[in-house]
């Protein structure tokens, strides 16, 4: 045979070959294969204000609101099974106001899961989230969002963990007695001895450090306190979009070394630097900004997202600030992993608490990241570690160090 009559032979093989390989793989195998995965996880989203809707005559947690962006039926439709509820109030509330403010919200958390024991059931431990899943059904668990509501008074810890709460961010907006927060000028540079006590009480409790909203110094105070792994609730990367409130490359690293995770944001002013710059000229920052709309709501803590997102609005309709698409999250996602692995990252969308980007607005939209990691070249066993996996973890460790800790007492 002559040489060019092979070759011309080999090639039409070869391209029959090819194609027939073509067809038996469907062009959306990927989707098919990220849907698969998607609502066969555990996915655990670390950081949701929804527990303010839970003050509205209108929200029901159980039928598909037409505004917000979390409840049961778009929580099934986007395949979440595992939720932090967050109890928040503005952190200028202090003392005992604070504490029945913080314990109001608990109560509301607790009424509302009540309601629906067939869809969604209250979690403390890890084992509680997978029996929950096996189940069927959503595991409710709550975190407390600014250390001001213990009232400065280390034995609320205790009593937060008793009722339920798995994590504590260290500070809000503004420092508390014992913190310094990213968004206020230093008070006590970094955490003070009583602040450190409050960590070693966490830990005893098995109550998640968060570290989100606190400055850097009290960052790596509470990295060198405490003796489990710390999460950042709801936090993105400094590295991409300049802002405190995200993490800068040597603190994911610092975290990820004793065996933290930093849980993604999706504010659009944590993930785009375009929209930051802009957002911030426009309103002045985010503690401006609240400061403005608290003038407006006082202490009605459901008012202050609707009016966040009435802001967003006008901005938008103005031309004042960006679009920023959802695809920002998977920028943020990708670079922590390339920093410090698949083992140390997750999911935190500060959903009805934030300016969402386009295309991830709720909690339905959320089997996109998956497919979206997939398409990266991300394996599914680590897709399953962002998606829930990592938080679990965590859980599990703060759990085994409350108990080691309990019986040396």
């Amino acid at each position: 045979m002559r040489p060019a009559r092979a070759i011309f032979l080999f090639t039409v093989v070869f391209l029959l070959g090819t194609n027939a390989l073509v067809r038996t793989i469907p062009a959306d195998d990927i989707a098919a294969r990220a849907h698969k995965l998607h609502f066969s996880s555990l996915v655990i989203d670390t950081h949701d204000d929804t527990t303010q809707r839970m003050f509205s005559k209108d929200y029901d947690l159980g039928k598909h609101n037409a505004d917000g962006a979390v409840d049961i039926p778009r929580m099934r439709e986007g395949g979440m099974n595992g939720i932090f509820f967050s109890i928040w109030i503005d952190g200028r509330t202090m003392g005992p106001p604070a504490i029945q403010k913080a314990l109001d919200q608990i109560d509301a958390i607790r009424e509302n899961v009540k309601r629906y024991p067939n869809e969604i059931v209250l979690a403390r431990t890890a084992d509680e989230v997978r029996r929950a899943h096996s189940q069927g059904k959503i595991a409710a668990l709550m975190g407390v969002e600014g250390g001001h509501m213990i009232g400065n008074d280390i034995r609320l810890v205790r009593i937060f963990s008793d009722l339920g709460v798995r994590y504590m961010t260290l500070t809000h907006f503004y420092n508390d007695e014992w913190a310094d927060s990213s968004t206020d000028k230093p008070a006590h540079n970094g955490l003070t001895d009583y602040g450190k006590d409050i960590v070693r009480e966490m830990n005893r409790q098995g109550m998640l450090v968060d570290i989100s909203h606190v400055s850097d110094k009290t960052f790596y105070d509470a990295l060198e306190i405490s003796r489990a792994p710390l999460i950042a609730s709801h936090s993105s990367c400094r590295a991409l979009c300049d802002h405190v409130r995200d993490m800068t490359d040597d603190m994911i690293k610092a975290l990820a070394a004793k065996g933290g995770v930093i849980q993604i944001n999706y504010e659009k002013s944590f993930i785009d630097q375009g929209y930051k710059d802009a957002y911030a000229k426009a309103t002045g920052g985010v503690v401006e900004l609240f400061a403005q709309i608290k003038k407006t709501c006082g202490d009605d803590e459901a008012c202050f997202g609707r009016e966040q997102n009435k802001v967003e609005q006008k901005l938008m309709d103005e031309g004042k600030i960006p679009h920023v698409s959802w695809e920002r999250i998977i920028d943020h996602i990708d670079h922590a992993v390339k920093l410090v692995g698949a083992d140390h990252v997750g999911l935190g969308s500060d959903f009805d608490g934030a300016n969402m980007p386009e295309g991830l607005e709720d909690a339905s939209k959320l089997p996109r990241i998956t497919e979206a990691l997939l398409r990266k070249g991300y394996s599914e066993s680590d897709v399953r570690k962002i998606l829930g996996e990592n938080t679990l973890r965590i859980l599990e460790q703060a759990e085994k160090v409350s108990a080691e800790m309990q019986s040396q007492r």
